[in-house]
């Protein structure tokens, strides 16, 4: 009888998987016993090249003969598990940025990636290979979200470089695990590098920016997760990068990535860069040269089908099977690493089970999370927290009961859910009447304007819920409209719909409360003069309402901070498609914000004394600690987030304004005082000199300590001497 070569391949991998320490005539790859390099490269070598060349695009095949079954190699986990049905909605990145936690984010990640052992455990039991129900995730996004346009700044921590390497690498960690063997995930920091919009230029776009826009903005959260968070993926962006394509750049993703910071794993392309290539950068003009140069640049992986042209490009010369060999055994280590070649007892992750997904304690993490997320901006004349037995609410605008604006993108989807609306009504009196009426919509028309202003009039207070929403900003979308263009904004302004309604109802005289839903900031400079009470929510997750509320009615104190600065107009920021660093940013914006990087009000009040540092001069290697006592002075307890910022005082070469170098969210009780530490690391005062060289200039710097980039508590001066 003719042996089927499928079934008896799946068949071997059956016995390969159960029986590894028992069977004595074990393949190298197969003996769980040896390294995985050398079971990987045993591997390899047994493989044609057709088969290494099947593996090396993000729908891997499935090579019976040897027992390797398919694999989908993309997987979406930016605040989730995203696109594979029912998992934790936690709020959009932007909103943990927000949080100035990545302690909490640490616990968040490690939540996220045990819904991921969680889902492929069953799906495996199911043999369900398909996309998105992998263990390579194709998160974190630490871009620097330099500008405020750009429709996938929410999927970032914001716009400090400081402030995403911390929050980058507790979300790495978080993912991979920490067993000295196995993965949990593989985390991928993307989009490396130099990329954060146009969308609508994103695959013709060369960046050429200063070495010190490129080293001390763009990279350091890359550099971070690379060597502190041991990311074992990173996905190349789809730009050019000084005329190279950052998917095909030897410089970026060989001597940058390998060489100087010592990365070890895979790198990935974003989805069809390869293809741009030749596509539309034009650098060469066929599909094969273009892989070709994806490879030996060091793109292992990736993402779409040219790399199908790797034979043609070995057959003229492009590129040698040695060099595909280099790639695949780069993948076939990560997936080794994930346990997927060992028998099921001896991986840890594959005890988590089915029931971790979508659990209790999930849902109430997500809820802690959109607690510290949330940012009080204005707050005149204590009218938050508003009293729960008030005689009637009105509850307007376009996000007000809207599910889907809570979630962002690249999002999964929870089991239940609260809106803005049924979380107000679960926590007020039940003798307070709440009226609700949409009043507008996100933007274009006001339908039913005039009746809801007749509800206002009935209210003691009004709650007008708007922003913007994931259908209007976001990856290269087919928006068109007034201050929307392609996923990206022309305007920072509050659509003209929602400020016009608002404008009315301020005008009705009764007191308006402003909450905000977006993923990016908005120069909302007349409801910042008018409105009394504004509250920034971002895209909060499913618990979104029930946060929002607590807020809103005192069962919980802001204390979150702004990870990007609140521009008064898109006139005040150059233009753009321009990477220049410089007006940019509270590091080097020259301006007045409306709202600063940092900035956070309070329900309470909070006293800044006693900054310590524990030498006036360091050299090379020593590490200078910061000390500050902070007391709540106010009469509820509440989070302060302590930041730490550098200026440099005798630089030769251009410096940022102040720089972000340490933050610390603290718990103080009523009438409470505590020490906060922080430690200095020399390192942190690099920078890059008019020469292009990486140096820690003798000199003075100052320490400053406050509650935002502009408002800074106390002040204190070392010496830096080589």
């Amino acid at each position: 009888m003719k042996r089927n070569p499928i079934l008896f391949g799946i068949l071997t991998f059956f016995v390969v998987t159960t029986t590894s320490c028992k069977d004595k005539s074990l393949l190298p790859y197969q003996n769980d016993k040896l390294s995985i390099e050398e079971r990987v490269n045993d591997l390899v070598s047994r493989m044609t090249m057709d088969e290494k060349i099947s593996q090396m695009m993000n729908s891997a095949d499935t090579i019976a003969r040897l027992g390797i079954p398919s694999y989908q190699w993309w997987n979406e986990g930016l605040h989730g598990v995203g696109r594979a049905g029912i998992a934790t909605v936690f709020p959009q990145a932007i909103g943990m940025g927000a949080t100035f936690n990545d302690s909490l984010l640490f616990v968040e990640a490690t939540a996220i990636s045990n819904e991921f052992r969680a889902k492929y455990n069953e799906y495996q039991r199911q043999k369900d290979n398909g996309q998105y129900k992998g263990l390579t995730v194709w998160s974190p996004n630490i871009n620097i979200f330099r500008d405020p346009r750009w429709g996938r700044g929410q999927e970032t921590y914001g716009e400090d470089p400081w402030l995403t390497s911390r929050m980058g690498v507790a979300f790495v960690k978080g993912l991979q695990g920490n067993d000295p063997v196995y993965l949990k995930t593989v985390a991928t920091p993307k989009h490396y590098v130099v990329h954060s919009g146009p969308e609508s230029t994103r695959h013709i776009y060369n960046a050429n920016i200063s070495d010190r826009d490129f080293y001390e903005t763009y990279t350091p959260a890359f550099e971070a997760c690379v060597k502190e968070g041991k990311a074992y993926s990173v996905m190349s962006a789809y730009n050019r990068f000084r005329g190279k394509s950052c998917s095909g750049s030897d410089t970026l993703l060989t001597d940058i990535l390998r060489k100087e910071w010592g990365f070890s794993g895979y790198v990935v392309s974003d989805c069809g860069a390869i293809y741009d290539i030749y596509a539309t950068h034009k650098i060469v003009t066929s599909p094969a040269e273009a892989a070709a140069i994806g490879v030996k640049a060091g793109c292992d992986l990736e993402c779409g089908d040219t790399y199908s042209h790797l034979k043609e490009a070995v057959e003229k010369g492009f590129i040698t099977e040695k060099d595909i060999d280099v790639a695949v055994k780069r993948l076939f280590t990560a997936r080794f690493k994930l346990g997927m070649f060992d028998p099921q007892n001896k991986v840890p992750y594959n005890n988590i089970p089915y029931s971790v997904n979508d659990c209790k304690e999930h849902r109430d993490l997500s809820l802690t999370t959109a607690l510290q997320s949330l940012v009080l901006l204005k707050n005149d004349n204590n009218l938050l927290p508003l009293k729960k037995d008030l005689a009637a609410i009105a509850v307007f605008g376009p996000n007000a009961n809207e599910r889907d604006v809570m979630y962002g993108n690249y999002n999964g989807f929870p089991s239940k859910s609260v809106t803005v609306l049924e979380g107000i009504k679960s926590i007020v009196s039940p003798h307070t009447k709440v009226y609700y009426h949409q009043a507008t919509n996100l933007a274009g028309t006001a339908p039913g304007a005039d009746q809801a202003l007749d509800l206002a009039k009935k209210a003691d207070v009004s709650i007008f819920v708007g922003g913007l929403s994931p259908s209007l900003e976001g990856e290269e979308m087919d928006v068109q409209m007034e201050g929307f263009s392609g996923g990206d904004r022309v305007s920072i302004d509050l659509p003209a719909s929602q400020a016009n309604f608002l404008k009315r109802l301020v005008n009705a005289g009764k007191p308006v409360v402003l909450v905000l839903l977006n993923g990016s900031a908005l120069s909302i400079n007349w409801e910042s003069k008018n409105i009394p009470a504004i509250l920034e929510a971002w895209y909060p997750g499913q618990e979104g309402g029930t946060a929002v509320a607590k807020a809103l009615f005192g069962d919980y104190n802001p204390g979150g901070r702004l990870p990007v600065t609140f521009y008064k107009s898109v006139n005040d920021i150059p233009g753009f498609d321009n990477y220049d660093m410089e007006g940019r940013t509270y590091r080097y914006f020259r301006g007045e914000p409306l709202y600063p990087f940092g900035y956070g009000l309070s329900y309470s009040k909070f006293a800044y004394s006693h900054l310590k540092l524990s030498a006036v001069r360091i050299g090379k290697d020593d590490v200078l600690t910061v000390t500050a006592d902070i007391k709540n002075t106010g009469v509820r307890d509440g989070d302060e987030v302590v930041q730490l910022y550098i200026k440099d005082m005798e630089a030769t070469s251009p410096r940022p304004i102040k720089e972000l170098k340490g933050f610390s969210r603290i718990s103080l009780k009523a009438g409470e005082t505590k020490t906060v530490k922080f430690n200095l690391n020399p390192m942190q005062l690099q920078m890059i000199n008019n020469r292009g060289e990486k140096v820690i200039e003798p000199g003075s710097f100052e320490v400053l300590i406050g509650s935002s980039s502009a408002d800074i508590k106390l002040k204190e001066t070392f010496t830096y001497k080589q």
